[in-house]
């Protein structure tokens, strides 16, 4: 019988604080069927990526174990996490910044909407959290790209080029799909969508020039004229390095060895000097692997 799997990464805005991670793994851990196959932390951005995996129901409004386990980090997270303390390079907008549904196998991405939808849902009843959906959860498929920058995700509200703090304002430039229609201060707002795969794959640049390296991302990216399907940004990562931030919309068109290849060549164009890039998640197909070996085991 085939497998029938569906995934969703969940981006929260903490990777300095054990004690709140490990009760967020923790209460993801409530729901065994629905494992963590994957956990990415950085200091710099002081940010960490959690990817589960679960097997589907034919019906998508059912009881769903992956929507039941992200609901349960997505409590603990706001229970553990201030973000009025938060401090990191990385743009954000909430305590969970995003969470996004991927259909792995043998499922649509009209399914994997709606249980990000009625997760949304969840969330703004049941925590009381303004929640935007993007992609197929959203009625008119907006690309978060562009929800993000009508909500000034992409704004450095610190200097070093740094995101500090709750929202400066709780009101919202746009109306929320679910919740109240206000951001919270300590929790800020949630980002919820569904779409077929991406990866994310960031190019260091040994520099403090943020200009410049601000114009090397969007050469990169499709919007810029650059690589079609690459969405890209500039972000501090440390003392003396910018990465160039890449989502790959479409990893049959173009991955991560175009993205380097294209950083290198702006670069040097530059003077600048390049670092080998990195995933910041498994590849698809790794997933699924480690998701069938933690089910054997």
């Amino acid at each position: 019988m085939e497998q029938v799997l569906c995934c969703c990464k969940v981006y929260i805005s903490e990777s300095r604080n054990k004690a709140a991670l490990d009760a967020i793994e923790m209460a993801a851990k409530l729901y065994p069927e629905a494992p963590i196959v994957n956990k990415f932390e950085d200091v710099p951005y002081n940010r960490v990526g959690y990817t589960l995996v679960s097997k589907m129901g034919p019906d998508p409004n059912s009881t769903s174990p992956l929507k039941n386990a992200v609901f349960k980090m997505v409590e603990a997270a706001f229970q553990e996490i201030d973000l009025g303390r938060h401090c990191g390079s990385h743009p954000r907008l909430g305590v969970v910044d995003h969470i996004c549904f991927h259909p792995l196998l043998g499922v649509s991405l009209d399914h994997v909407a709606g249980i990000a939808k009625s997760l949304a849902a969840d969330v703004g009843s049941r925590l009381q959290v303004a929640t935007f959906l993007y992609g197929a959860a959203h009625y008119e498929g907006r690309l978060l790209d562009s929800l993000r920058r009508q909500l000034g995700y992409f704004k450095p509200n610190a200097t070093g080029n740094q995101w500090a703090g709750g929202p400066e304002s709780e009101t919202l430039p746009l109306s929320p799909d679910e919740g109240p229609p206000h951001a919270v201060h300590r929790k800020g707002i949630v980002v919820i969508g569904a779409t077929r795969w991406v990866d994310n794959y960031n190019v260091p640049i040994f520099s403090n020039d943020m200009v410049t390296v601000q114009r090397i991302a969007r050469r990169v990216s499709g919007r810029g004229g650059g690589l079609q399907s690459v969405q890209s940004a500039a972000l501090a990562h440390g003392k003396g390095i910018i990465e160039v931030a890449c989502n790959l919309l479409d990893t049959s068109k173009v991955g991560g060895n175009e993205v380097q290849v294209e950083v290198d060549r702006l670069a040097r164009k530059e003077g600048l000097d390049v670092g080998v890039g990195y995933y910041t998640d498994l590849s698809q197909d790794k997933i699924i692997e480690c998701y069938l070996k933690q089910l054997s085991s």
